[in-house]
């Protein structure tokens, strides 16, 4: 299996159906054979169903459908589906749709170029002005307590699987990715930015800005801004 697309979905029936459908549309262009592994976090709508439905009409497709019995939040959630997966690869690929085809074909063209191939927006940024603002905002807090340069933290990074597995992120929320980046350069590994183009939620609302994730987000930066002082003080000569 050469990669293992992760999508989490928590009440995302009106999008989860596209998500899909640009998987395999961007897949079609390169010679990869593939898995898709939708995650239902305890949705509370027709999510589950609507999979479920598109799996059993379209059985040529490596679909896997995974339920979770309560919510364990993204991070979580994208740590615990690395193990059931079987790809060299991993990358993740949000439900509500709000990567284009394009962006995931230019992601998927820098496979083997770099350990990680970590997108960007820069100036091709389609969300709201809050969520750029406070996404700006998040990344120079992650990069002031790394001591890394990196323009973005989240979206459809693309990693070795096995990256994921042995330096897995201690957190459920939406610093993950953050965690998960900046141990593995820690470690050694090498890294490519590539600028991709977004799409902001096509129906519904983003579950990312609750008071659960914020209290989640400052704990990733505090576990990032202590590893790298555990580093410098004690692994460093």
């Amino acid at each position: 299996m050469d990669i293992s697309f992760f999508v989490p979905c928590l009440n995302e029936e009106d999008n989860v159906i596209k998500t899909i459908n640009t998987i395999l549309s961007a897949i079609k262009r390169y010679d990869l054979v593939y898995e898709i592994l939708v995650v239902d976090d305890n949705s509370t709508d027709n999510t589950h169903q609507k999979v479920m439905d598109y799996k059993n009409q379209n059985q040529n497709i490596n679909l896997i459908l995974i339920k979770n019995d309560i919510t364990r939040g993204v991070g979580t959630t994208y740590v615990d589906t690395a193990f059931v997966a079987t790809g060299k690869y991993y990358m993740l690929v949000n439900g509500d749709n709000v990567e284009p085809e394009e962006t995931l074909a230019l992601i998927l063209g820098q496979i083997g170029k770099a350990d990680i191939i970590i997108p960007y927006f820069g100036n091709q940024d389609n969300r709201k002005l809050f969520r750029v603002v406070l996404s700006k905002i998040f990344t120079k807090l992650v990069n002031f307590f790394s001591g890394y340069n990196i323009p973005y933290y989240n979206g459809p990074v693309l990693h070795l699987r096995y990256n994921v597995m042995r330096w897995s992120p201690d957190t459920h929320g939406y610093a993950y990715q953050a965690e998960l980046i900046s141990r593995i350069l820690q470690e050694g590994s090498n890294f490519k930015n590539i600028q991709i183009k977004n799409n902001d939620r096509m129906k519904g609302q983003s579950t990312a800005f609750t008071v659960a994730n914020i209290f989640a987000v400052t704990h990733s930066l505090i576990q990032i801004f202590f590893r790298r002082l555990r580093i410098i003080l004690f692994y460093r000569k």
